[in-house]
């Protein structure tokens, strides 16, 4: 036994290569927060989570650990390598040894056990005082980092030091899995830490000279988890060995649920299987092509027009510009474009209103609207609502607008079905507003018919003060909730909803509101199948400071996983949400965020100079796509480096769940917004097997139908056999790291080539900006330039 005495230069060797290590068995304080992604959650009860052993790949070790300085050293086949950079010496109290392990103290910080296990070396760090404790700060010659689908970074290269200099990340938000991994370039193999504690932990880069950076975790008084810690393993430098301890380690917990496993539980997950993820604009229930332009001009001079500034000046937009169009328009004999949309917009609003009905403008509001005002007004459901107003409008309209039954139908119904006529068997429909399938119930049976999931967005993130109705996902009926239900800060300031506005809700008492508003949409039959909500996987977590609702962030995340798991398990929907960070991989079937996330989201050039080139464009258009999802747009060479080259990108995310969960770009970052991207996206979707996502409206399919067609005719079977199996392999193949090749199960492989020239791979020609499928003895090349398939053979 080593004790206090033996301080000076302590060095103790340990070999324990394999056998006598204990169970992994945290501190008990942190037996939770040690826990990896969750394998079910739901609102009312959970089943247990569903261990697996799989082989961790990891190779042997000895090593060394110098407890005053927290220095550790592997020792792998003669190479001694440094896990972190050494702490300033500090004394060490209480050290003592057994066969694998040794522990110690800094006498009013922290208590630290190095332990090693059959195939990992277990570090776990528990304050007996410290606020926050920082390790470990490590510097390698390259890193391996779950950034999204993850990133290969080499510490040397310019354009990731400019990236990273002084950022500071919070580790459950940024990384999409909880492990990392370094190598040195003399090395044959890598370091990968799995982080055993996801919350209250940053990370800060530096970049003098190279890319180094520091891992630090924080104890917060109110939570009574004092610890933090990870598994070290030494594995072969190449991703796929990089990544089988973190899946092993996810198995061994229970967090890993395959794709099979929930569409057994819920057979309509399978339609996400070749499903391109299609965001349908169609908000506008009467459109340009429903109204009589001449006579609705005739109109507005009269009554009509003043009813409906009347209507508007309610509203949180206001009805100024209105009332100058149609100012201006009565002195025309015409109306514009722009004067069309201002009208079609507020009409379109006037919809949605629940106070629409008055006796004096409808003194014969006829029958169908008469039966539902019997049963009150404001006690109709928002589809019956809607049902009571489009009458009602169309009353008001007469010969203007025709029969409300078949406004806004060839833009959405219509187009729903020229999308199964052109040959798309599966898709996934989302709605940007769940109003819009209550306004036209019509298009979500139309999705339905056809095979598809149809999905409304949803979101529980933040509150504002009052009710308005264009912000719906912010509005809650009980106005007490944005003084008793937000996250309060440390010194009791409240943080602040999305854009700044409103204030963020608590999630832990969130649950009653979501089953409030689920149903209450759902209550009249709407055809929906499928679900999105907002923000719940992007590991955005808080604690929350507030006396009456204390809430660290492990409570915040259960609760998070409890509402989407109520909504996937207790109403049976396919559940998506943002980014796709994977404590939510269990609950999910899939993930929009973790192949291509919003892009330098403080950059103002991007976000708010309209005059720059990199504008991404607003998120509001009176008619058709908002320019933020639309408008193709160039991005600076930094952020064309860094987000999508190809020579820095790695299947991490895919390596673990490829057969988990299905995840693909954040709708701001679809398919086609980086102008001139468009034929290394689609390399990129089939290499990585990634579902497209577009936003389309009736003109915008029209004009890209010939684009989106010859690509899903190969990308879809591709997709629909490459998920029902692991990635089971993934290699670089040219210098240049363009020419890459990822394996699907024992059969299928795709080699992408993302370079200007030929390759020749396996005695093959691999042509410049082509995909190669090879599915058991048939070969398909695919071409990026001309968009469909050059040719196939058996």
């Amino acid at each position: 036994m080593l004790n206090a005495c033996a301080a000076g230069l302590l060095s103790v060797v340990l070999t324990g290569c394999g056998g006598g290590g204990g169970p992994d068995t945290p501190p008990a304080a942190a037996s939770q927060a040690a826990s990896p992604p969750s394998a079910s959650a739901s609102g009312s009860a959970s089943a247990p989570a569903k261990t697996v052993a799989l082989a961790t790949g990891a190779e042997p070790f000895d090593f060394e650990v110098d407890p005053e300085t927290l220095d550790i050293t592997i020792i792998k086949d003669g190479i001694r390598t440094q896990v972190a950079k050494p702490l300033p010496k500090t004394a060490a109290a209480n050290v003592l040894k057994t066969k694998n392990a040794v522990q110690w103290t800094y006498p009013g910080q922290v208590n630290v056990r190095v332990e090693k296990n059959a195939d990992y070396l277990d570090i776990r760090i528990e304050s007996i005082g410290a606020d926050a404790f920082a390790w470990p700060s490590v510097a390698a010659d390259e890193y391996d980092l779950p950034l999204g689908e993850g990133k290969r970074i080499p510490a040397a290269d310019a354009n990731w030091r400019e990236f990273l200099k002084g950022q500071t990340m919070t580790w459950s938000e940024s990384f999409a899995m909880d492990f990392f991994a370094l190598h040195n370039g003399s090395d044959p193999f890598a370091l990968v830490y799995v982080v055993a504690n996801k919350f209250n932990d940053e990370v800060t880069f530096d970049a003098d000279p190279n890319v180094s950076f520091g891992f630090a975790h924080a104890f917060p008084s109110m939570n009574p988890d004092k610890s933090y810690g990870f598994r070290l393993y030494v594995t072969k430098n190449d991703p796929a060995s990089i990544v089988a301890p973190y899946k092993s380690y996810v198995a061994e917990k229970g967090g890993l649920v395959t794709l099979q496993e929930k569409a057994k539980a819920n057979p309509n997950v399978a339609k996400l299987y070749g499903a391109p993820q299609i965001y349908l604009w169609s908000e506008s229930i009467l459109t340009d092509a429903d109204v009589d332009w001449p006579k609705l001009r005739a109109l507005l001079k009269g009554k009509l027009g003043d009813w409906l500034v009347g209507l508007m000046s309610g509203t949180a937009d206001g009805s100024a510009e209105l009332s100058d169009v149609l100012k201006t328009a009565s002195g025309q004999d015409y109306m514009d474009k722009y004067q069309k949309g201002v009208v079609l917009g507020a009409l379109n609003q006037a919809l949605k209103l629940p106070n629409l009905y008055a006796p004096d403008p409808f003194p014969n509001p006829g029958d169908d609207a008469r039966k539902l005002l019997a049963q009150g007004a404001d006690k109709l459901s928002e589809q019956k609502r809607y049902e009571l107003n489009k009458p009602l409008l169309a009353r008001a309209l007469g010969d203007a607008a025709g029969d409300p039954s078949g406004w806004g139908q060839a833009d959405s119904t219509g187009l729903v079905k020229d999308l199964r006529s052109a040959g798309i068997a599966h898709a996934w429909i989302g709605l940007p507003n769940w109003a819009d399938g209550l306004m036209n119930p019509q298009l979500v049976d139309a999705a339905d018919e056809s095979g598809y999931l149809i999905a409304p967005y949803d979101s529980y993130h933040s509150i504002h003060e009052g009710q308005d109705p264009s912000w719906n996902t912010a509005s809650f009926p009980d106005p007490a909730l944005y003084e008793d239900a937000t996250i309060a800060r440390k010194d009791g300031t409240k943080i602040a909803g999305f854009l700044g506005q409103g204030r963020k809700l608590n999630p832990t008492l969130s649950l009653p509101l979501v089953k409030q508003r689920v149903a209450g949409i759902l209550q009249d039959g709407i055809g929906y199948n499928s679900w999105f909500i907002d923000c719940d996987a992007t590991g955005e977590i808080f604690d929350d400071y507030s006396p009456a609702h204390v809430t660290t962030q492990q409570q915040d995340l259960n609760a998070r996983l409890e509402r989407l798991g109520y909504v996937a398990n207790d109403l049976g929907m396919v559940v998506g949400s943002e980014g796709g960070n994977d404590y939510a991989s269990g609950v999910i079937a899939f993930a929009q965020g973790i192949e291509s996330p919003i892009i330098a989201w403080g950059d103002p050039d991007m976000r708010d100079k309209k005059d720059s080139p990199y504008y991404v464009g607003g998120y509001y258009a009176a008619s058709g796509i908002p320019d933020r999802y639309g408008k193709p747009v160039p991005i600076k060479p930094l952020y064309e480096r860094v987000y999508v080259d190809p020579a820095y990108s790695l299947p991490l995310y895919k390596l673990a769940y490829n057969d988990a969960i299905i995840t693909t770009n954040h709708w701001e970052w679809g398919s086609d917004k980086i102008k001139g991207d468009e034929p290394e996206r689609m390399l990129y979707e089939l290499l990585y097997n990634v579902p497209p996502l577009y936003h389309l409206d009736r003109a915008t399919w029209e004009k890209e139908k010939s684009v989106i067609m010859p690509f899903l005719d190969v990308w879809s079977p591709f997709h629909e056999q490459a998920l029902t199996q692991a990635m089971t392999g993934f290699a670089v193949l040219s210098g240049d790291r363009l020419v890459q090749r990822a394996e699907y199960g024992d059969d299928l492989k795709v080699t992408v080539n993302f370079s200007q020239k030929d390759f020749r791979a396996d005695g093959e020609t691999v042509p410049a900006h082509s995909a190669v499928i090879v599915n058991g003895g048939k070969r398909q090349v695919f071409d990026a330039d001309l968009g469909k398939a050059a040719g196939a053979d058996a």
